[in-house]
């Protein structure tokens, strides 16, 4: 059952990423694997999902599964409210829909991490990592953890490229995933 719900998990994924796939120096490259990463843990983790929810290592996956809805949720309206994302940008195919955007976002919740996005999804993987801390999920967690930090390495080259000096200096006033420390 699970090796079929990760097979399927994985052509979903694969779809969404099928242009990224094949340009391996793309955000979206590194990306697909750690997506790869949190779905495997997700299915490793499962059924301690429930279990002694009140502990304090539940209580603290549940608080870093509640808090990647925040940078998600900010950051997904940031890029389509001020981004000004359009099909008609070119350069990189591989980018999805929402990050074609035309206008460096320095607002909002961009004004004190650069990856909102990735952010997001370092404490979802980690939230499903304390569900059920073992060997196995933590080779997956720390795998998915170097794919999301070279994703945003590559997302900064790409910026970069596509905004400039601008970038540049922005890089210099915001951290990477948690806004004063790192």
């Amino acid at each position: 059952m699970k090796a079929a719900a990760f097979l399927l998990g994985s052509a979903i994924l694969i779809i969404v990423s099928k242009r990224s796939l094949g340009s391996p120096r793309s955000h979206g490259f590194y990306r697909f694997f750690a997506w790869e990463c949190i779905l495997a843990l997700f299915l490793v983790n499962m059924n301690f999902w429930f279990t002694d929810p009140w502990s304090g290592i539940h209580i603290l996956s549940w608080l870093l599964l509640f808090l990647s809805l925040i940078p998600l949720a900010f950051g997904v309206h940031a890029l389509r409210t001020r981004g000004a994302p359009t099909s008609a940008r070119t350069g990189d195919d591989s980018l999805l829909a929402f990050e074609k955007t035309t206008n460096l976002v320095t607002t909002g919740i961009y004004q004190s991490i650069r990856h909102p996005l990735y952010s997001s999804l370092l404490f979802l993987l980690w939230g499903i990592f304390f569900k059920a801390p073992a060997v196995t999920a933590g080779v997956l967690v720390l795998t998915g953890t170097v794919f999301l930090f070279a994703t945003a390495l590559a997302d900064e080259s790409e910026c970069l490229a596509f905004f400039g000096d601008p970038y540049r200096i922005y890089m210099t006033r915001t951290k990477r995933f948690i806004p004063y420390l790192f």
